[in-house]
């Protein structure tokens, strides 16, 4: 069983936290909803009606002095209507919806009156070809007209604002994607619309970009199609997703990032939601991180993004999306390190030793830099990368500064001296004075007090500050000045750091203590059941102790280990305090025969070098010499 591999990888960006969009209007809003169609001359943005040269033409209005009231944000979610609406008694009703959607619910009325709506309402399969019809029309129509007069845009102006129309009416479709998704596939329109991507007008292109963005999400037809099976729904995106791809959307997509302008306001939510459609791909499919990467130019331009001085949601998406595309994916990391990016991360988490994020936006930002550096240094060529760039010593001063990445820093050196392709590392490690910063973590000396964000537990920073010190006692050879100054640190200040190491322990075998009553109560209640316990429960049962306790044991009786066997006063130390504990080395050696029984060397160590001895047969070496004590 591959240990390393379960509790040394970054986690995924939490899915309740994804960036979204506003929903598009359901049926149910649509019928119980009336609008004013007088105010549907007004509601397409002006960028759309524009003719190429001019829609990105800046205006000043002057403010209405009663718009704080009329459009305040402490309207229940968003309602548009929450302060306009009301009984013949003055009451405030409110129609439920966000001025977007109510701006949708217009397009409607405008594009098509009452037929357009009723197309909406039902979305059936005959209102989804309609709307389908409408679009591929207005498509044609552009494009004709575009070609016809090139060089005059007044003459297809009119044309462009129905094809703008006629893309926004195709947003509710994400209502009913069982029903429409296979016919967007079908009708061809799917290929229509990536085709609209090269359109010589940018309004155009993020138009099919939110679109495309909010098709795509994993919730769609959430709201209106309970009764239908999940399996359906996923289907119906697997069609979508299957038929966008066969149309190079992402390739397209990645040519648009270059393009736009995020100075512009629209242009900056535009490659909001490029990559929150790769977002969503991804989520959907994690294999076509590869054909991302590999593909299309997207690492590049994430490299350079995430290097912006100015923070804003978009750089910390492109954090998020870097770390995505290197989870898991020995291509993607390597890739990373032909485009200099381990050079490209080191520079952007400098800025940070001296100084902590500003906000909750930033310190996310810089913890998806810290996670994508983590997934990347679990290959060995990564690891030579990041020493070369003198990245030990950067994460040592981190530790140093004792500011916010303090803790992050720690756990990048658990990553990058971890395996005999660590070796070098640790040596650096220990000529750079990280002894001195880890011992100091080790021994709960935390780190300043933050004004906004609350530092990590001290929990984790042991974790990982334990399996630096395992990872020295592995990697070091013996009888070299960097080993005796590591073994020194255990002898200082009367045993202090081996007292320490024997308090984590007693912690770690309490947590452990009652996890174990939890699964032999379970393993009884499932005998009784008649049901039996194979190796796959037996598994689980022994990821459950992992977790709860038993991983942290392991590792500080494989250093407590290797301190008795190299040093005869800790020796005598810890057998005193183990006695006092009515325990002895034996308790140790059991912890380290499960340990050496669970270790997979065909996983847990692929970049053992030759001549050095495996996880396994370290185990058994020091299991011998406790037993003969």
């Amino acid at each position: 069983m591959d240990i390393d591999k379960l509790f040394k990888v970054p986690k995924l960006p939490v899915g309740s936290n994804k960036r979204r969009m506003p929903d598009a209007p359901t049926p149910e809003m649509l019928k119980r909803m009336k609008l004013d169609s007088s105010i549907s001359e007004d509601v397409l943005p002006s960028r759309s009606t524009l003719p190429v040269q001019e829609s990105r033409r800046a205006t000043v209005q002057d403010e209405d002095e009663n718009a704080d009231t009329a459009q305040g944000e402490f309207a229940p979610g968003g309602d548009a209507d929450y302060f306009a609406e009301e009984d013949e008694e003055g009451r405030f009703f409110g129609g439920g919806l966000t001025m977007e959607q109510k701006e949708i619910l217009n397009i409607f009325d405008s594009a098509g009156g009452e037929e357009a709506r009723e197309d909406l309402e039902e979305l059936s399969i005959t209102g989804v070809r309609r709307l389908l019809l409408r679009f591929q029309r207005a498509a044609d129509k552009n494009q004709d007209q575009r070609s016809k007069y090139s060089d005059d845009p007044t003459k297809f102006i009119d044309s462009e604002a129905d094809l703008d129309l006629a893309i926004k009416m195709l947003l509710p479709l994400a209502q009913a994607p069982v029903v429409a998704y296979p016919e967007l596939v079908r009708s061809g329109a799917t290929s229509r619309l990536i085709g609209l991507l090269s359109h010589e007008n940018a309004d155009i292109v993020i138009d099919v970009v939110e679109l495309i963005h909010e098709l795509t999400d994993e919730e769609v037809g959430n709201e209106i199609e309970e009764e239908e099976a999940e399996g359906s729904r996923e289907e119906a995106l697997k069609t979508l997703i299957e038929g966008l791809l066969e149309n190079s959307v992402m390739e397209l997509l990645v040519d648009n990032l270059s393009r736009l302008n995020e100075a512009e306001e629209s242009d900056r939510q535009g490659v909001f939601h490029i990559l929150g459609i790769f977002e969503n791909l991804l989520g959907f499919n994690a294999d076509l991180a590869a054909h991302l990467a590999h593909k299309t130019n997207i690492m590049a331009w994430l490299l350079t993004r995430i290097q912006s001085k100015k923070h804003d949601e978009n750089r910390g998406y492109a954090a998020e999306l870097l770390s995505i595309l290197l989870q898991n994916n020995r291509s993607n990391r390597l890739e990373l390190g032909k485009k200099d990016g381990v050079e490209t991360i080191l520079k952007v988490l400098s800025q940070f030793r001296r100084r902590d994020p500003v906000d909750a936006d930033e310190t996310e930002f810089m913890e998806n830099v810290f996670d994508a550096l983590c997934s990347a240094l679990g290959e060995p060529e990564i690891k030579k990368l990041f020493l070369d760039s003198e990245g030990v010593d950067l994460m040592v001063l981190i530790m140093k500064d004792k500011m916010q990445a303090r803790s992050r820093s720690i756990k990048v050196l658990d990553y990058t001296l971890s395996g005999s392709s660590g070796t070098s590392s640790c040596e650096t490690f220990v000529e750079a004075l990280g002894l001195k910063y880890l011992f100091s973590t080790f021994m709960g000396k935390q780190a300043k007090r933050h004004k906004d964000h609350a530092a990590p537990p001290a929990s984790e920073d042991t974790a990982h500050a334990l399996g630096i010190v395992s990872s020295l006692f592995t990697n070091l050879a013996s009888e070299s000045p960097a080993r005796i100054r590591l073994l020194a640190k255990f002898v200082e200040n009367n045993y202090e750091k081996v007292d320490k190491l024997l308090e984590i322990r007693d912690a770690a075998q309490g947590r452990l203590n009652a996890v174990n009553k939890d699964i032999e109560n379970e393993k009884k209640a499932l005998i009784a059941e008649g049901e039996s316990i194979g190796p796959e429960e037996e598994d689980l049962f022994y990821l459950r102790r992992l977790e709860g306790g038993m991983f942290t044991l392991q590792t500080v009786d494989y250093i407590l280990a290797w301190i008795v066997m190299e040093d005869d006063g800790i020796r005598s130390h810890i057998q005193a305090m183990l006695n006092r504990r009515n325990k002895s080395l034996k308790d140790i050696v059991n912890t380290l025969e499960i340990y050496r029984d669970n270790v997979d060397e065909g996983d847990s160590q692929p970049d053992v070098a030759e001549g050095s001895l495996s996880q396994v047969e370290i185990l058994q070496n020091l299991i011998a010499f406790l037993e003969a004590c």
